[in-house]
């Protein structure tokens, strides 16, 4: 399991402990079959806790509890997540001016990106 894979699950646990295997492959795209790997292998690791529940409709469940290592885990990775993310897009940024410069060294223009309307 890659590290993505793994901050997702963390992540998706930490904010809805009683998904199903189910829905948590659906949330994540990924097959149950993966889902059930990967839940194995946090759960070896001691990221997470399996407890077992009634749900709503009296068929027992699980619930995935982030364990304090799996809550240290994840916040480790969310900060070497943040920092991939803030790279690219200083990345892009840098990009998009080399990108409008050319274009105006053509004699071009710029057009406007087309932003949806959030009202």
């Amino acid at each position: 399991m890659n590290d993505e894979t793994r901050y997702l699950l963390l992540r998706t646990l930490e904010a809805n402990p009683a998904i199903s295997q189910r829905e948590l492959a659906q949330t994540l795209d990924i097959s149950l079959g993966k889902a059930n790997y990967c839940l194995k292998a946090l759960i070896e690791k001691g990221l997470v806790k399996a407890s077992n529940f009634r749900n709503n409709q009296n068929k027992l469940a699980y619930a995935y509890l982030l364990t304090p290592r799996g809550v240290e885990e994840k916040a480790r990775m969310t900060v070497g997540f943040l920092r991939r993310k803030m790279a690219e897009y200083e990345a892009l940024q840098q990009e998009i001016e080399r990108l409008r410069k050319e274009v105006e060294r053509q004699g071009g223009s710029i057009i406007a990106p087309v932003r949806p309307d959030r009202s």
